[in-house]
């Protein structure tokens, strides 16, 4: 029964359940602001240009007393253009224009990046050499590497300070 709600509460908290969810409640809220933008301003402007009291009358009629209402189609057609056109606005143009900075600064630091000196880069190429020269000499069975480096077998190459001679003293 633990690994049940455990289970649960792992999938409850993964980061995009959460963010499905603020997305909604902040989707729920657009909403019933595009309506009220909607239903407050523009479908008395349009029912006042059409000469009517309501949207919803704007082009009624009737047909073998079947009531047809083109005004309710209107009113649709306008809350989608409205939030088509606030999703735009509001989200996706500065969310392209932020994208494009971040990129803009992404490439600015990379080109401003100091990039490593030769003898670095040098250096580099010849530790993986002498890697791979004793990796292949390792597998083959050799005693070392071809430069002398390392011990039999399988071993790890022994650093420069202690294959120093000694002296008899």
């Amino acid at each position: 029964m633990r690994s049940l709600f455990t289970g649960f509460k792992d999938f409850i908290m993964r980061g995009n359940v959460v963010e499905l969810a603020i997305a909604v409640v902040i989707g729920t809220a657009f909403t019933a602001l595009v309506n009220g933008l909607v239903e407050g301003l523009l479908n008395p402007l349009v029912a006042l240009v059409a000469g009517r009291n309501d949207l919803s009358q704007v082009g009624a009629f009737e047909v073998a007393g079947t009531p047809f209402r083109p005004g309710l189609a209107i009113d649709a057609l306008i809350t989608f253009l409205l939030v088509a056109a606030a999703v735009y606005f509001f989200i996706k143009m500065p969310l392209t224009t932020l994208a494009r900075l971040r990129e803009r600064d992404e490439a600015e630091a990379a080109a401003a990046a100091p990039l490593e000196p030769a003898d670095v880069v040098l250096l580099r190429e010849i530790r993986d050499l002498l890697t791979q020269q004793a990796t292949t000499t390792a597998r083959v069975g050799g005693a070392g590497s071809a430069a002398g480096v390392g011990g039999a077998g399988g071993e790890e190459p022994t650093p420069a300070s202690d294959r120093a001679p000694r002296h008899a003293g």
